[in-house]
């Protein structure tokens, strides 16, 4: 149960922000905000399919 939480997490992050006011606000913050928010979005979600589809490791 507890391993499902932030994927949980994400799930409700998805449904609620549309892109448009994702990409809204990226563009507010500015370019390299934005690049660095994409970077970790995209390390978050390697990490959570390693997790959820990696061996024992």
């Amino acid at each position: 149960m507890r391993r499902y939480i932030p994927l949980a997490a994400i799930a409700l992050l998805c449904t609620t922000l549309t892109s448009c006011e994702l990409v809204e606000g990226i563009f507010k913050a500015g370019v390299w905000v934005g690049v660095i928010v994409v970077v970790i979005i995209l390390a978050l979600i390697i990490w959570l399919v390693s997790k959820v589809f990696g061996g024992k490791g």
